[in-house]
């Protein structure tokens, strides 16, 4: 079963974007003006999913297509593959190296076929007229990020991560890491250990339902909701609005949910039919996960994808 839970959790990360990520776009017209302006304006999602990067593991350079890379195999005639990817809508603007230009921070998970998938953060800029890397540094292995942000020439994450006897699999600490260029390295100048992530942790949190079912975002036909409150959830399924219990499991990131009580009102097909799945995963959900400042609930029968309410 735990198994089962961890492949549905690296199923759900792929095309997920935070809803804290930075998403502005340059629009660029035809004058010279417009030249210089986007010359100054950090590397879009766009250009970022074709750069190059460098400082992978063992990999040289590597130059990502529509985001992704795949290598040839480590060892000769082996299944196992590297691959490198791109973490979507995860994309901060800041001037980190204080040249009085932004510049974009990505996430990257490098894996080289195994177990382990390596996050990276680059640090992305501009020099005449070309995308370069002006910093890499190393995250870590299966490092959970709860939310990120520049603050001057810092990165701030706040992250799950394996702290003194954890499995990689399952990490539990909670921690603040800082970031900074230093010699052409992304490289961590400070860390707060917080505490261990429990139940607790979710307590006050108010969510949006984000992933359902390969549906994503707008493509949603009602917008669902959850929010915990002294070991209650309630919020809406896009339909009609549910409450019910939420109680620690076995293991530190482990819950129990239910039993749910809803409303009764009839509504469309396309939104009862929302309602139906959102109900089956929320009540069968057995552990919580954070993904690039989302809040993935998995279970059995799969995964809801939600994302921090903003009000």
């Amino acid at each position: 079963m735990r198994n089962q839970i961890l492949a549905l959790f690296a199923a759900a990360a792929v095309g997920l974007a935070p809803a804290w990520a930075g998403a502005s776009e340059h629009q660029g017209g035809g004058s010279r003006t417009d030249d210089v302006a986007a010359s100054q304006v950090a590397p879009s999602r766009k250009e970022l999913a074709g750069a190059t990067y460098t400082g992978i593991e063992e990999q040289g350079p590597v130059t990502l297509s529509a985001g992704q890379w795949e290598g040839q195999p480590l060892i000769e005639g082996g299944a196992s593959v590297p691959a490198l990817w791109l973490s979507e809508g995860f994309r901060l603007t800041g001037d980190l190296d204080q040249d009085g230009t932004d510049e974009a921070v990505v996430h990257l998970t490098y894996s080289s076929g195994g177990t382990g998938n390596f996050g990276y953060l680059a640090v992305m800029g501009r020099e005449d007229g070309d995308i370069v890397q002006k910093a890499i540094g190393l995250v870590g292995d299966r490092v959970q990020i709860r939310a990120a942000r520049i603050d001057g020439g810092s990165v701030i994450l706040d992250v799950v991560q394996a702290g003194p006897g954890d499995g990689m699999c399952c990490p539990r600490q909670l921690a603040t890491r800082t970031f900074g260029i230093e010699s052409g390295r992304l490289v961590e100048t400070d860390i707060k250990v917080t505490g261990t992530v429990s139940l607790a942790l979710l307590d006050g949190t108010a969510w949006v339902l984000r992933k359902l079912d390969g549906q994503e975002g707008e493509a949603l036909p009602g917008q669902g909701s959850l929010a915990f409150a002294s070991g209650k959830v309630s919020g809406s399924t896009g339909c009609n609005r549910f409450q019910g219990t939420v109680s620690e499991g076995e293991s530190a990131t482990s819950l129990v949910v239910g039993p749910l009580m809803t409303t009764r009102m009839a509504c469309p097909e396309p939104l009862m039919a929302q309602e139906h799945a959102f109900l089956e995963k929320l009540g069968q959900a057995e552990v919580f996960q954070f993904l690039l400042g989302d809040l993935v609930l998995s279970g059995a029968n799969g995964a809801l994808v939600f994302s921090p309410r903003i009000d």
